[in-house]
C-alpha cells in the first residue's frame, strides 16, 4: 500500500457546475449524480477543456467542529480549463489556488471513499502536524469505476503547517 505524499500544486481552474448541501443530503437527493449527469450533458459546451479527467472539488466553511454529514459545504464538478472562456448556462469558474497537498490514491469502491478520507483527516493530518485549509479535491480520470474494485481516485487535501 502507498503512502501519502506532500506536494505542491500550482493554481488552476475548474468550469462545471456547483451546489451546496451536507453528505446527507447529497446522498438523499442524488446530488452529485444529477450534477456529474449535468456536466456530461455540456461537455461539448465548455472551452478550452483539457483533457476527459473531472475534477470533485470540496470547500468547507472554517468553524470547529464542522460534520459533513449534518453541516453544508460545496461542491463543484468540472473539468479543468486553460482559460476562461463562454460558460454554459449556470456553469461557475471556480479557481483553486496554489497550495501544498497531501495527496493519495484511494482503491477500490467509492462507496468506501470515507475510509480513505478518515485516514487523511483524521490520521495521517495529525500525525503529521498539518491542518487542513478547508478544501480538497478528487481527480476522476479513466481509472474512475465507482461501482468497481478496480475503481482508482487521487485525492488531494489541502494542507499548512501550524
Amino acid at each position: 500500500m502507498s503512502q501519502p505524499k506532500l506536494i505542491h500544486k500550482k493554481s488552476f481552474q475548474v468550469v462545471g457546475y456547483t451546489f451546496k448541501a451536507n453528505l446527507k443530503e447529497i446522498e438523499e437527493n442524488q446530488l452529485g449524480k444529477k450534477t456529474m449527469e449535468r456536466l456530461m450533458a455540456n461537455t461539448d459546451n465548455i472551452q478550452h477543456k483539457l483533457g476527459n479527467h473531472i475534477y470533485l472539488i470540496q470547500v468547507y466553511p472554517m468553524k470547529k467542529q464542522f460534520n459533513a454529514f449534518t453541516d453544508p459545504f460545496t461542491q463543484i464538478i468540472g473539468y479543468e480549463v486553460s482559460q476562461p472562456g463562454d460558460l454554459p448556462q449556470d456553469a461557475v469558474l471556480h479557481h483553486i489556488p496554489e497550495y501544498y497537498y497531501v495527496t493519495y490514491t484511494h482503491h477500490g469502491l467509492e462507496s468506501e471513499l470515507y475510509k480513505t478520507y478518515d485516514y487523511l483527516y483524521g490520521k495521517w493530518i495529525k500525525e503529521n502536524n498539518y491542518y487542513t485549509i478547508g478544501n480538497d479535491f478528487e481527480l476522476w480520470d479513466e481509472r474512475y469505476k465507482p461501482e468497481d474494485t478496480s475503481n482508482e481516485i487521487d485525492m488531494y487535501v489541502a494542507v499548512k503547517r501550524p
